[in-house]
């Protein structure tokens, strides 16, 4: 589908494209280099320009050493031909008119490396150092008379390369002459480029080292930003418990470090709170459709129970509008049948009202009851209405069995499981409660156990026999007049106790309802 575009830019020219992500072209590396630069990681990155400014500093350092060595070696040369002048001026100054007349030679004692000629105000030179070569001259300038008293630098002749310090000195008492004396500067060269030579040999190893050294120490300093980027990585895949490991916190990494485990904990607190927020709103969710659920088919299963016995009691008092009761033995039983339904349909009315008042989760009341008398009395109680059974209390342990609760509750309880176990067994079953010690979120508490040897329960029945309007046995139950709302009491009774009830049974084995009530400790 193309896309819109607005009326106010219809008729601007379009746009240059932009790169993925937003960034658009001018932000990106407008040639190799930028480009190569921009995909160095910063580990090479400071590496490169550790070694670029290493490698300047000793740049400038070697070429300042070997200036000031040679600014000191040709002072020195400056000195020597100082010292030369002085010793042989005298004698030049006494000879001249012999040298000028060549009756003598220059043979003045001047150091070796030292050369010198006698020039005269006409330019001739009329004595110099016999051991001054052609090949090995300086080049000296023609006029020396702006170049007096003051060592001045020139080049050697013969293409030897190499250059000369100059001293020229008026001789005195002379009409213009002037003594020369020269000090080549050959060695003086070798020594400073020998100097280099082992500056840059120093150097070359000085910054192997130092690539070294600087790999070493940047990989440690970035260890943590490694690290970190593995953190962010993990976390990035899901594991928002990842944290980055703790350093000094008197660094920058170490301080960094913190913040992001700050940061992450925030984040990690955060999604805890939405997945939490949303996982109990999809509880709360599910549990109000169940609870919707439940309340629409126990409204249906009361309105269901409640019109059986109506329709008998209409049914009944149909028969009798009709005249069919013509006998005074007959009225009598019409009207017992009515009376026994209307009786069964209080109990059921009862039932509903009892459950109702327990899931409004009313306070019951709470006194001192002696377990082991409500038991002796409901197994009793049972015992008359099924002489035909054997129905036995087990008593274990020895102890006061005394709980804070509602004893006709209790009794309640106990008389609903025992109804349940002779209803729902055949005939001449035995029956058998049990009270046991035992414990409840690890405290001390009571086990009541109502177990019988019947047919059992199979899994499907036992996890549902405690809803209400269930009937494992719907054929036994109707005949029994029960309308699955006994041990659905029994499961409401309990928990307002705060009690536990729950159903073990194996089919053809029997089963067993199990009470746990927390004892009274006071």
């Amino acid at each position: 589908m193309p896309a819109r575009v607005p009326a106010s830019d219809a008729g601007a020219p379009p746009s240059s494209p932009e790169r993925p992500g937003g960034d658009n072209r001018s932000q990106w590396p407008r040639n190799g280099l930028d480009r190569l630069w921009g995909r160095t990681s910063l580990r090479v990155k400071l590496v490169a320009g550790m070694l670029v400014i290493a490698t300047v500093g000793m740049t400038v350092m070697a070429a300042a050493s070997a200036s000031v060595l040679r600014q000191y070696l040709v002072g020195r040369a400056d000195d020597q031909l100082r010292g030369s002048v002085g010793r042989i001026m005298t004698q030049v100054a006494e000879h001249l008119p012999e040298l000028e007349e060549g009756q003598a030679r220059f043979t003045y004692r001047i150091p070796s490396e030292v050369y010198g000629q006698i020039r005269v105000n006409d330019g001739r030179t009329v004595g110099q150092n016999p051991a001054w070569s052609e090949s090995g001259r300086p080049h000296l300038p023609e006029d020396l008379s702006g170049r007096l008293d003051e060592p001045f630098t020139v080049s050697g002749t013969g293409g030897s390369g190499s250059s000369w310090r100059i001293l020229a000195e008026p001789i005195p008492e002379s009409d213009g002459a002037v003594l020369v004396l020269a000090f080549s500067l050959e060695e003086v060269d070798r020594t400073v480029r020998r100097l280099v030579v082992i500056d840059a040999i120093v150097g070359l190893l000085v910054l192997v080292g130092l690539v070294g050294l600087g790999v070493w120490v940047v990989r440690a300093s970035l260890r943590p930003l490694a690290e970190i980027e593995g953190t962010a990585g993990a976390i990035a895949a899901g594991d928002l418990a990842r944290r980055v490991p703790q350093t000094d916190p008197r660094t920058e990494m170490g301080r960094l470090g913190q913040s992001l485990n700050a940061m992450l904990t925030q984040i990690e607190t955060a999604f805890r709170a939405r997945a939490e927020s949303e996982a109990a709103a999809r509880r709360s969710e599910r549990t109000a459709l169940r609870s919707e659920e439940r309340m629409r088919r126990f409204v249906a299963d009361a309105s269901h129970e409640l019109r059986t016995p109506l329709t008998a009691i209409r049914g009944f008092a149909e028969f009798y509008r009709q005249g069919a009761a013509r006998s005074p033995a007959e009225l009598d039983r019409l009207i017992g049948r009515i009376e026994q339904t209307a009786s069964r349909m209080g109990l059921l009315v009862e039932d509903l009202l009892l459950l109702a008042r327990l899931d409004r989760q009313r306070p019951i009341e709470r006194r001192p009851v002696d377990l082991l008398a409500v038991a002796a009395d409901s197994v009793q109680e049972a015992r008359v209405l099924a002489p035909d059974r054997t129905i036995d209390l087990t008593v274990e342990g020895g102890l006061a069995y005394q709980v804070l609760g509602d004893e006709p509750r209790l009794r309640q309880v106990l008389g609903n499981l025992l109804t349940n176990a002779i209803v729902h067994t055949p005939e001449g079953t035995a029956v058998e409660v049990r009270l046991k010690p035992g414990t409840l979120r690890d405290a001390p508490a009571a086990v009541v156990e109502v177990a019988d040897e019947g047919p059992g329960l199979s899994p499907e029945h036992s996890e549902r026999v405690f809803e209400r309007f269930y009937r494992a046995d719907e054929a036994r139950s109707r005949e029994g007049g029960g309308a699955g709302l006994g041990l659905a009491i029994v499961a409401a009774l309990v928990a307002a106790h705060e009690g536990l009830v729950e159903a073990d049974s194996t089919p053809g084995e029997g089963a067993t309802f199990r009470v746990v009530l927390p004892l009274d400790e006071d």
